[in-house]
């Protein structure tokens, strides 16, 4: 069965309680649930990390193994150099690496207007809820 990384960053851990006007009220949990529904013939792998460097391991696992990953860096998305090497080595190896957002980030604070990452992603899916999930696999299971 063909596997996909579903990898999450600092403070999605907290969706459902965390700015429910932002991020909605649904828990990672409901998430994957969601997307396994959506490719029942995949393992949707859905984890998540407030940690840098586990973060990156789980992408240099995807590199290893040549997983596909939806990818939503969440705050180091505007800053991690690190994250942003270790997404291009992804990418570099011929595998997807799809740059997701639950919120669009170019209608909110300045700050968040800026993505390291976006430049080595194959793609990047932004604004649409726990839809820009959805929507990333289904490019990935296409």
């Amino acid at each position: 069965m063909a596997r996909i990384l579903v990898l999450n960053g600092p403070n999605l851990g907290r969706l459902g309680s965390r700015e429910p006007d932002v991020y909605g009220s649904q828990d990672l949990e409901a998430l994957a649930t969601v997307l396994k529904s959506d490719a029942p013939r995949f393992e949707i792998e859905v984890r998540q990390t407030d940690s840098e460097p586990e973060l990156m391991s789980w992408l240099f696992e995807a590199v290893d193994t040549k997983t596909p990953v939806i990818l939503n860096p969440a705050a180091f998305t505007h800053y991690s150099y690190a994250l942003r090497d270790a997404a291009a080595m992804v990418t570099k190896a011929g595998v997807p690496l799809i740059e997701v957002h639950i919120s669009n980030p170019h209608s909110r604070e300045e700050f968040r207007h800026n993505s390291v990452i976006s430049a080595v992603a194959t793609g990047v899916i932004a604004g649409f809820g726990f839809d820009s999930y959805r929507l990333a696999l289904s490019q990935l299971t296409r």
